[in-house]
């Protein structure tokens, strides 16, 4: 069983083939960072023009690496959703041609039922059930996964996801773009305890058990110190360090309270992270000195496949191929910008 897997639902164009018994046999991403930097985020026609340059060759690079021809290929995963409309058109545009020209299913991928199962692709995989905590750009949520398909929301953001208010700090730091990785190191230079800023939402948790998350108020406390406190010139730079520790120990903090809630209350014990803020080497350090504590198991895909990246596409593809799950040779497709991961249930892949 060989899946290709195409990603481009943001500003990352990746593709992976996948061997149903050998695992990952090659992969390939392109990033758009550098061409989005100057305008300080994504543009949504130029990520879409980009995907459009990238894609082919990318798909024949990996089909070369791997020793594998088209002909062989037994199904072409892509993501459906969510992100930008364009950007997702041209990645299932071209899947489900190229599934068309070679008569083999094209499977539409969940972009987050990717994440949550990257971690599948290491050699210690978790097995199923698990507490998922995702963390990313656009999204922060805490799922219950029972199986392929089998999602229940246990929290999720009400306003801004982790990485976006990662993204949000640092830009109003003056760092460049993505600005979650470079705000993280400069962390690593500033004091975590110089600035008390709120946990928003740990006083409801502590109340009623609410996992939700909400980071806008964190946000608005960092704008309120960097507008009202900032120093002068000479003690900027250690300033603005202990501006990012402080943030990132306030979002780490929340983080871990409302993910070791969620392994309690379900009574699982392995918890998976996944996405882009799952690669922040603070919150790994803190969710594996509170796993030792709580006896549960931290599972995290290898950094390479944190951030968006077709390995996860293809897995996910190869995994509901395996278990005839939402596999058509129906090569009319559509995209779905908004979907709620939720809502894809175990008997089709959301078309």
């Amino acid at each position: 069983m060989l899946i290709l897997g195409i990603e481009t639902s943001c500003d990352e164009t990746g593709v992976a083939l996948y061997d149903g018994e050998r695992g990952l046999l090659a992969h390939a991403l392109h990033t758009q960072a550098a061409l989005h930097d100057q305008y300080g985020g994504v543009v949504p026609e130029l990520a879409s023009r980009d995907h459009i340059r990238r894609v082919l060759p990318l798909v024949r690079s990996v089909l070369e690496r791997s020793g594998a021809n088209a002909s062989e290929l037994d199904a072409v995963a892509f993501t459906q959703g969510p992100g930008l409309a364009g950007a997702l058109l041209v990645g299932a545009a071209f899947a489900n041609s190229l599934a068309f020209g070679l008569r083999i299913p094209a499977i539409g991928v969940h972009h987050l039922e990717g994440h949550l199962l990257s971690p599948l692709l290491e050699r210690d995989p978790p097995h199923f059930p698990f507490v998922s905590l995702l963390a990313s750009g656009g999204h922060t949520q805490l799922m219950k996964v029972g199986g392929l398909g089998d999602y229940e929301m246990l929290g999720e953001t009400l306003d801004d996801a982790a990485g976006e208010a990662f993204d949000k700090t640092a830009k109003l730091l003056g760092l460049g773009y993505p600005g979650g990785p470079a705000l993280s190191k400069l962390a690593e230079s500033g004091r975590r305890d110089r600035f008390a800023f709120p946990r928003p939402m740990l006083d409801q948790l502590e109340k009623s058990g609410d996992l939700d998350f909400s980071f806008s108020g964190l946000k608005t406390a960092v704008v309120t110190l960097f507008r009202n406190q900032r120093p002068g010139h000479e003690g900027e730079e250690r300033w603005r360090a202990d501006i990012a520790a402080a943030f990132q120990e306030a979002v780490a903090d929340v983080l871990v309270a409302k993910s070791r809630a969620a392994v309690e209350r379900t009574g699982l014990d392995r918890l998976v992270v996944a996405g882009g803020v799952g690669a922040n080497a603070r919150l790994r350090a803190l969710l594996d000195a509170a796993a030792a504590r709580d006896g549960f198991r931290v599972f995290y895909p290898a950094m390479e496949f944190c951030t968006d990246n077709g390995a996860m596409i293809a897995l996910a593809g190869a995994m509901r191929l395996r278990a005839k799950l939402g596999v058509e040779k129906r090569y009319g497709f559509a995209i779905h910008p908004r979907w709620d991961l939720a809502a894809v249930d175990s008997t089709a892949a959301g078309r």
